[in-house]
């Protein structure tokens, strides 16, 4: 079943690229939905019949040299099992809704439609991130996160006649291989320390990496911090964590269903995904967890405060995207991998759906995207309003406090904050500050969109409609999600810490388990991977999805937190939400004012902290600079003015001379002869000399 799970999209996106001409360009688009809801219907039994014991799958042989042996092999747990069903139900739905927003697209080359070959990369697309998250080896999971990258560069630049969709999807794939080399670094640096690249042997060496030194950059560093760091590079570029970030908003270029696919399910939980798969190693890397836990936080303050500025509806969910994923790594740095693992389902749903609901809208208002010509549509797309509000519902965090009930996003972002109340103190306040701007923006982008007089063109607003039902499905389906995920599975992520360790398989290892909240003796079948190190006992899981350190107590304590802690979530969240209110409904001239009065600060948030621009005088100008100096300066002046030069001036001269030797007559061949023989002479005479 598994096996069918992975290969069923690629099997669908070799039919539809390939296959539609003899088919028909709609049997194909077809067929690659039908098969992406069959994985996806296979990813929810699987998910919901797991029994939380890792299984192994062997597929085919891939890599073998020396010491170093894969297989391509499928890895199924519950980390795996929950990435199944959040990377196939979006994209299957994506598909589905695709079959609607690019049915009257109006690009096409040659005559024939663009369709098939979006499809195609979009069934490729998933086919890559299961490759990544079923992979058993590092290899296999660089050759997805690799495939992920490539399939994104394709559908970010999928209107290529576009410069601006080119200059993204380049600044995507460029961006993304600087987080790519640090992870390729921690792959090597990882197989080198414990001579394999198989997740199992990787993690029953990890706690002896705590006690090793390596050499890296002039300097010793502790092996397991410096994995974690470089692993951390790269799911820092995946996941667009602040530094690496840039690209993620550019990657809005491609239509809105790529959006939703990149944005919600794919390539940016991927980095998410990859820390809390090694957490044996970060469990044993004190300083790269801290470091995660800065990023992160740093990164969600950021985009949140990009966000309550931006004009264009897919730009502001963009920077939500990243703003949320800050909260996850907080989550992962402070070692509470399941609830990474829990804003990351959650956040897929309603996510997706802001998405395609931001979609509908786009599609409604014939492709008009800025907020600004926006106004009024609630009576124009009421579904569509309505899908969105659930999703803002979700974002914001709207439930009741102090109980288990609420949209998904209330009870997974509360359990981020609580355990970051836990682990830092820093990440704590700016997650809370980010929280306030996420009810804000979110607000903003809902009262600009639907509320209000019409504004800019009013033709436009005129023939606004509702989109289509094959639309308009994926919304109500993503809806269900966004309600009641959260509060289904809230204890077994995170609210009863029993559950939560029977769900994901974990064993208790030697060593006293602290996060339990008591000290107790136990044993493990597996020693390899359960001895302590230093002052680290461990509480392993052997056969499960993620490992907690014995010692690692912040779980237990955030159910502990007061409730003043609880609270200040949904504290931020209503005052975002009566700000936005004041700003756009109440007084819709104060925004105005207001950043003409603070403009250095409005244009510092609107120009996003001026990243890009940093980077253009730092990196880009200077690349330029040399491409064209070596260009005018070697190529032109040195190849072609100098070797290019004294070539035409040297080989014609020889060649002149060789052709006057070549006579025809007798005498000037034997008179060459003489002289050779004479020569020969005179060397064989003066050697033999000697």
């Amino acid at each position: 079943m598994a096996t069918i799970i992975l290969f069923a999209p690629l099997i669908g996106s070799i039919l539809c690229g390939f296959g539609w001409r003899f088919i028909g360009e709609k049997a194909a688009t077809w067929l690659a939905t039908l098969v992406l809801f069959l994985a996806a219907i296979l990813s929810w039994y699987i998910f919901l019949t797991f029994d939380g014991e890792t299984q192994h799958i062997t597929v085919l042989r891939f890599i073998e040299s020396g010491s170093l042996s894969t297989e391509w092999g499928i890895r199924l747990d519950r980390m795996s099992a929950i990435m199944l069903v959040v990377v196939n139900s979006v994209s299957a739905l994506v598909h589905l809704y695709s079959q609607g927003y690019m049915a009257h697209d109006d690009n096409w080359e040659h005559g024939e439609s663009y369709r098939p070959r979006f499809f195609a990369y979009l069934s490729f697309f998933t086919f890559a991130m299961l490759a990544l998250i079923t992979s058993d080896n590092l290899v296999q999971m660089f050759f997805g996160w690799e495939g992920v990258g490539v399939a994104s560069y394709l559908l970010i630049g999928f209107y290529y006649r576009k410069p601006s969709a080119n200059a993204a999807a380049m600044k995507a794939f460029v961006v993304n291989r600087v987080g790519d080399f640090g992870f390729a670094l921690g792959i090597f640096g990882l197989f080198y320390l414990t001579d394999s690249i198989r997740f199992d042997d990787v993690f029953a060496a990890a706690p002896s990496l705590a006690e090793r030194e390596l050499h890296f950059l002039w300097t010793n560093w502790n092996a397991a911090n410096l994995i974690g760091v470089l692993l951390f590079i790269g799911a820092m570029g995946k996941s667009a964590q602040l530094f690496l970030h840039t690209w993620l908003p550019d990657a809005m270029e491609g239509p809105t269903p790529v959006s939703a696919l990149i944005h919600a399910a794919t390539m940016v939980t991927a980095g998410v995904f990859l820390v809390c798969r090694m957490s044996p190693v970060y469990e044993y890397a004190p300083d790269a967890k801290a470091m995660i836990v800065i990023v992160g936080a740093t990164t969600a303050f950021f985009a949140a405060t990009v966000g309550l500025v931006q004009n264009d509806i897919k730009r502001v969910i963009a920077y939500s995207t990243c703003s949320q994923l800050g909260y996850m790594f907080v989550a992962a740095g402070v070692g509470v991998y399941p609830v990474a693992m829990f804003h990351l389902f959650t956040h897929a749903f309603f996510k997706a759906m802001l998405f395609l609901g931001a979609g509908s809208v786009i599609h409604s208002m014939h492709h008009e995207q800025d907020m600004r010509n926006y106004g009024g549509l609630r009576k124009k797309i009421p579904l569509t309003f309505w899908a969105m509000m659930i999703g803002t519902l979700a974002i914001t965090g709207v439930g009741i406090p102090l109980t288990h009930i609420g949209f998904a996003g209330f009870l997974s972002k509360d359990a981020v904050i609580e355990s970051a109340w836990v682990g830092s103190n820093y990440a704590y306040v700016m997650l809370v500050v980010a929280a306030l701007f996420t009810s804000f923006y979110s607000w903003r982008l809902m009262f600009m969109t639907f509320f209000g007089k019409p504004r800019g063109d009013t033709h436009a607003y005129d023939h606004a409609h509702e989109s289509p039902m094959v639309m308009l499905i994926p919304l109500g389906a993503l809806a269900l999600g966004a309600v009641f995920s959260g509060m289904v599975w809230y204890n077994s992520f995170f609210g009863d810490e029993a559950k939560m360790r029977s769900w994901f398989g974990m064993e208790a290892g030697h060593g006293e388990v602290m996060a339990e909240g008591h000290a107790t003796e136990t044993t493990t079948t597996e020693t390899a991977a359960a001895e302590p190190v230093a002052d680290h006992a461990a509480a392993v899981a052997p056969k499960g999805a993620i490992y907690l350190g014995a010692d690692n107590h912040v779980i237990h304590s955030a159910h502990e937190a007061p409730a003043w802690v609880k609270v200040s979530p949904f504290v931020a969240m209503v005052i975002g939400f009566a700000l936005a209110w004041l700003f756009y409904i109440k007084s819709p001239d104060l925004p105005g004012r207001l950043a003409a009065q603070q403009r250095p600060l409005y244009l510092f948030l609107l120009n996003k902290w001026y990243f890009d621009e940093l980077y253009n005088v730092i990196f880009v100008r200077p690349a330029l600079w040399l491409g064209n100096f070596l260009w005018k300066k070697g190529d032109g002046t040195i190849i072609d003015g100098g070797l290019n030069g004294l070539a035409l001036g040297i080989i014609p001269f020889f060649t002149k001379l060789a052709g006057r030797a070549q006579s025809g007559y007798v005498f000037t061949y034997a008179f060459a002869m003489v002289l050779g023989i004479v020569a020969l002479i005179t060397w064989m005479t003066l050697t033999v000399g000697h």
